[in-house]
């Protein structure tokens, strides 16, 4: 299958590990030619040297909560690569899972700098770049949680929330010049995220890490009708899709990679 998206330049946030990093290996073997956004230097590297056996891949490090380190990572990407055809921002954290009333005001702002407002910049940042060749696609991540909310995540939920919203404003406002934006919605994928979870929840229930997701499967999540732990490839490949030149006619769009997490028909 072509997905028409030979020698497009594509930038990933998010792109040291899990959904990020294996979008990037899914959109290079496509063709496409890549730039990798990620905070930790040593993983950003590592990374793009996977990449590299594929295809073409560019490690820029930057912190996305800081607009000039943004402005700095877009400025290195279109000096290289000349013009950017592709967003995929995965970048994100789980944030502070406490009680309600044991968040601070630095607890939601830190979340929602990270989760929300790291979109908000880079799609502001390399959005009129698509705009110039009447050409784009930007898929944002958010999450199951986005519509059907925990309440021990309360900051990752309502910035997920946001960033879907962003995704639908978005939508109309760029589809008239060719730029194409959508969302997509992972539950429990199998990644550096959701490991750590997993590995907290062991530790603090005296069980192994296979047990902690099993029993997180049956108490936590009883919708996921899958039962078990989604792959970032199965994520990457609906991301791939909504790159490509086959989504031409979907915009304004959230899918969905969550086993059946989500319990209702809602976006």
């Amino acid at each position: 299958m072509d997905f028409g998206i030979r020698d497009k330049v594509a930038v990933i946030t998010g792109g040291d590990s899990g959904m990020g990093l294996a979008t990037a290996k899914l959109l290079t073997s496509e063709g496409a030619k890549v730039a990798l956004i990620d905070l930790t230097q040593a993983e950003l590297e590592a990374a793009a040297k996977e990449v590299q056996k594929i295809g073409e891949a560019l490690p820029v490090h930057a912190d996305l909560r800081d607009w000039e380190q943004v402005e700095a990572a877009r400025k290195k990407i279109l000096d290289h690569y000349g013009r950017v055809d592709i967003l995929v921002n995965a970048a994100g954290i789980t944030g502070p899972t406490k009680p309600f009333l044991e968040l601070s005001d630095e607890d939601w702002w830190g979340t929602l700098d990270t989760d929300f407002m790291a979109a908000v910049r880079v799609c502001r940042a390399f959005i009129p770049s698509m705009q110039q060749s009447g050409w784009g696609r930007v898929v944002l991540f958010t999450s199951e949680d986005a519509v059907q909310p925990y309440t021990d995540e309360m900051p990752y939920c309502s910035a997920k929330a946001a960033v879907l919203t962003l995704a639908k404003n978005l939508s109309k406002e760029f589809a008239q010049d060719g730029v194409l934006v959508n969302s997509v919605s992972p539950a429990y994928i199998a990644s550096p995220m959701t490991d750590a979870m997993m590995e907290q929840r062991a530790k603090e229930k005296g069980m192994g890490f296979d047990e902690a997701i099993a029993t997180f499967l049956e108490e936590k999540r009883p919708h996921l009708v899958l039962n078990r732990r989604g792959k970032v490839q199965e994520v990457a490949a609906v991301v791939a899709f909504l790159c490509s030149e086959l989504s031409s006619f979907v915009v304004g769009a959230n899918y969905r990679v969550d086993g059946g997490s989500v319990a209702t028909i809602a976006t």
